[in-house]
Parts: structure tokens; C-alpha cells; sequence
């Protein structure tokens, strides 16, 4: 049944992607720039003349995690990463590439991206569909780099427009979701001190499985609290029969959905896992891009959007109505980042089933203050933009 409905997506499914997501958004910035250019609101003023441009600049930056961080795949204790900003007629947006092994990205690949964009050959950065058309079709992948653009540029755009995302798409702030807090796999004493760090401070934990010692994380887990848990094999099972009763005993243990259990080009073993599963299941590195979503319906119950993978929040924006629209759930999540890419995807997060943005509280030299934490829940902070106040002096 999975595969029928698979190949029928495949054959309807970039017929519909258009419909799905539809033009209210540029409509909203069409009227809002109307209220806004040539005129103050709130305090801003928009520069008319066509003389402002935009400038681009950037600077590669380290990322320092508290705790190593391992997977089914790899274990690292930093993240490189490339801090970005747009500047125009004195405003600033800020912007950010992450860039963790798996993606296959690196700090001189961004930088080489991004010495290639010429944003000063568009004279209104409200054009944002153009500007960002433009930049996705410099190449075929770096959508890292690409990210880092759209974030700095929509962190303009809502500066200038004296609002932040989440109101400007139409979202209520209060229905943010809490978000997951990630525990790593490692030995059952650092196990133990992670989920003692975070247990009294997050309402769900998200545990990194797909190695021999699932059963033992979990357990571990459970001599400290019974907050839920979402699980992520990362792609580490590999039998469907063995997965789903991994998948049968996590959910009696207190497991809510489970992330990428086989590997992404194992389509139809997931789909029979989807089909079988008490649980929903989550596509993550089965899931990039917009166009990714008609191959993959049937074989998971949802996605998880990530900006660092999707070339930012147009995109992000436009998976989250599409998949809503074929009935998909949606999850919004994150690398390693600092509040700034982390505050960016959480403008979407309030029209999500789950959400995992715990990347900025994972390390120890972040540059912003941005969405916070309280009592487990996404507080959206109500700036302009994607709401970042820097801390101490951004070095670009």
C-alpha cells in the first residue's frame, strides 16, 4: 500500500508543491512594504532613493560544544561554522552556516559560496523571492551557504519592517512547542550526569540511538526521570524486522516518534516501518529540500525541516505548508548553531508537532541572545526580524 501511494505522489507531486504553499506570504510583504517604504513605522525608515545597497560580509567562526557529541556515525567536540551579515542603509540582518560532517560542507567551501553572491545588484531587499531565486542558483548544492544568506536576509527584511517572522507569516507565539533536548550516545555514567543537567528544565528528551547499546541508553535514562523521549537512529538500523521491535519495546518504555530509523536509500523498509510502527516516524536525512517531499510520502508519517539543509526559511516556510497540506506531521530542527540560526528556524515553530532547537544551548561561545528556553517551552522573543540581540561585538 505504501509503494502505490509513493508512486502516485511521485507522478502528482510536483503538480500540486505550487498550490500547496501559495503567495500569502509575498502578498504580506508586498502590503506591509507599501506601509513601510518611504515612510517611518515604529521607528524605521526606508531609504527610497535607490542609491542604499546591500552589503554582504563574513567571517568563519568555531563552534565549542560542552559535552562530545556522538551519533551512529561520528562523535565531534566543535562544529565549524561561518557567521554572516547583510547590511542596507543602516540596518543589519544576521545569518549563519553551520556545517557538521554529514552535510558534506566545510568552512572554505561556504566562504568560496559566498565570495561568489552579488546582493549589491538588487536595489530593494524586500524583492526577497528574486534575491534568493538568484543566490540557490549560483550552484547545485552549498545549502549551508545559502542558508546563511536567506537568514541574514530575512533578518533585514523584518528589521526593516519593524516586525518579527513569526508575526509577519501569521503565527502565534504561544502555540510554540516545547523543544527536545538532545542526549548523545555514551556510557551509561556521562548518561546518567546529561540527563541529571537537563531533566528538571526540558518537558521531552531526544536520545541518539543506532548502535549496539539502544536498550541500555534508554534504561539509563529511566533510573533518572520519565520525561518523553524522541528517538534518533540516524540512520543506524538496518534490518526493518529488528528495527521495528526496537521500535515496539521503545515505545512501551516512554518513546514518542523516532527520527530516520534505516538508511534514506532503504525507502521502501521504512515505509514498511511506517506502516507497522506504534510510533510516528520522522524523515531527517531521507528530507532536504521541497522538492524531496513527494518521494518520501508513504514511507514516513512526517518530516524535519532543517535550515541548514533547505537553504533557509523561504523554503522552510513553503515544506511546512506543503507537508501540512499532504497530511504529513511536521518537525522543525537544527545543527549545532548559535542563536542565530537556532532564533531563525524558530519563527516557524509554532505550526509544528515537534520541535528540536536545543543546538544554541549546546555550546559554549554563542553570539547571541535570541529564542530562549522556559520551563521546556520556545519562547519567541517579540524583535524585529528573527529577534537576536548581539552579545558584545559581532567581529564582522
Amino acid at each position: 500500500m505504501a509503494i502505490k501511494r509513493r508512486e502516485f505522489i511521485k507522478t502528482a507531486g510536483s503538480a500540486v508543491i505550487g498550490a500547496a504553499v501559495g503567495s500569502a506570504v509575498s502578498i504580506g510583504i508586498e502590503e506591509a512594504k507599501k506601509r513601510t517604504v518611504g515612510s517611518s513605522f515604529e521607528g524605521y525608515h526606508v531609504n527610497t532613493s535607490g542609491t542604499a545597497r546591500m552589503k554582504l560580509s563574513f567571517e568563519p567562526y568555531e563552534l565549542q560544544l560542552r559535552h562530545t557529541f556522538t551519533v551512529a556515525s561520528y562523535s565531534r567536540t566543535t562544529t565549524p561554522d561561518v557567521q554572516v551579515r547583510i547590511e542596507y542603509d543602516g540596518f543589519t540582518g544576521y545569518g549563519e552556516a553551520s556545517m557538521p560532517p554529514y552535510l558534506g560542507q566545510s568552512v572554505e567551501t561556504v566562504s568560496a559560496f559566498l565570495s561568489r553572491v552579488d546582493l549589491e545588484q538588487f536595489r530593494d531587499p524586500f524583492q526577497i523571492d528574486d534575491i534568493l531565486t538568484y543566490v540557490d542558483g549560483i550552484t547545485e548544492g552549498d545549502t549551508a551557504a545559502k542558508a546563511a544568506v536567506d537568514i541574514a536576509l530575512h533578518d533585514l527584511v523584518g528589521k526593516m519592517m519593524g516586525q518579527p517572522w513569526f508575526r509577519i507569516w501569521g503565527l502565534d507565539p504561544k502555540k510554540a512547542p516545547d523543544t527536545t533536548f538532545t542526549i548523545g550516545i555514551d556510557t551509561p555514567d556521562v548518561v546518567r550526569e546529561k540527563t541529571k543537567e537537563c531533566a528538571d528544565k526540558f518537558n521531552i528528551l531526544k536520545v541518539k540511538v543506532g548502535l549496539d547499546n539502544d536498550k541500555e541508553m534508554i534504561e539509563t535514562i529511566r533510573e533518572i526521570t520519565d520525561l518523553p523521549i524522541a528517538v534518533d537512529a540516524n540512520q543506524g538500523w538496518k534490518d526493518r524486522h529488528k528495527a521495528l521491535d526496537m521500535i515496539n519495546w521503545l515505545a512501551e518504555h516512554g518513546v514518542v516518534m523516532v527520527e530516520q530509523p534505516m538508511p534514506k536509500e532503504m525507502l521502501d523498509d521504512n515505509a514498511w516501518i511506517t506502516e507497522n510502527s506504534p510510533l510516528p516516524i520522522f524523515a531527517d536525512e531521507a528530507i532536504q529540500r521541497l522538492k524531496d517531499i513527494p518521494s518520501i510520502k508513504g514511507a514516513y508519517s512526517g518530516i524535519n525541516i532543517k535550515l541548514m539543509k533547505c537553504t533557509g526559511m523561504r523554503e522552510a516556510w513553503k515544506m511546512a505548508n506543503y507537508a501540512r497540506a499532504e497530511g504529513m506531521k511536521v518537525m522543525v530542527g537544527c545543527m549545532t548553531e548559535t542563536s542565530c540560526a537556532v532564533s531563525a528556524a524558530a519563527q516557524l515553530s509554532p505550526i509544528v508537532d515537534f520541535a528540536d532547537l536545543d543546538g544554541n544551548l549546546l555550546i559554549t561561545n554563542d553570539l547571541f541572545e535570541g529564542m530562549t528556553v522556559e520551563k521546556g517551552r520556545i519562547t519567541l522573543p517579540d524583535r524585529p526580524g528573527i529577534g537576536l540581540k548581539p552579545l558584545g561585538t559581532i567581529g564582522i
